[in-house]
């Protein structure tokens, strides 16, 4: 593997775990040449389904996608990454098994999945990411969306 820090294809594996209810490996891995440290992930290449969006158009899944929506609700958040990236997961265990029979799934369920970790997550990440996935136009809009969540209590 290239280190993303001097270019060196000379590495060794200093730490492996199993992620992703054995689905994936992420492996700490540090660079001979210069000594930098980084993380490289392994995953099983399954036959790729597809996101039916709102518009009805359909794009590949994306766990990357998602993992930028997570983090930027959960930017300046008191959230550890390794907390992100089990949600991540998670999110990506359930849709690829929801979307393994017709090979497609809804956006809207990604989206709801999404929605109901941040909310017993962290109540500001859930509002910050309803706001973008829910269209918020309007100050009632998330007024109802706020009292909603404290219902949920």
């Amino acid at each position: 593997m290239r280190c993303p820090h001097c270019g060196n294809f000379d590495d060794k594996v200093i730490e492996s775990r199993t992620l992703a209810n054995g689905e994936a490996i992420r492996r700490r891995r540090e660079c001979n040449g210069c000594g930098f440290r980084f993380t490289s992930y392994e995953r099983i290449e399954d036959q790729q389904f597809m996101v039916i969006k709102r518009n009805g158009r359909r794009e590949p899944f994306d766990r990357e996608k998602i993992e930028r929506g997570v983090q930027r609700a959960l930017e300046k958040r008191p959230v550890s990454q390794m907390i992100i990236e089990s949600l991540v997961n998670e999110v990506e265990d359930i849709t690829a098994i929801m979307g393994k029979g017709g090979h497609e799934i809804d956006a809207s369920v990604i989206g709801d999945l999404v929605l109901e970790r941040l909310g017993a997550l962290d109540r500001v990440a859930y509002i910050r990411f309803a706001s973008v996935y829910r269209h918020f136009e309007n100050l009632d809009e998330f007024i109802r969306e706020i009292r909603q969540l404290g219902g949920a209590s």
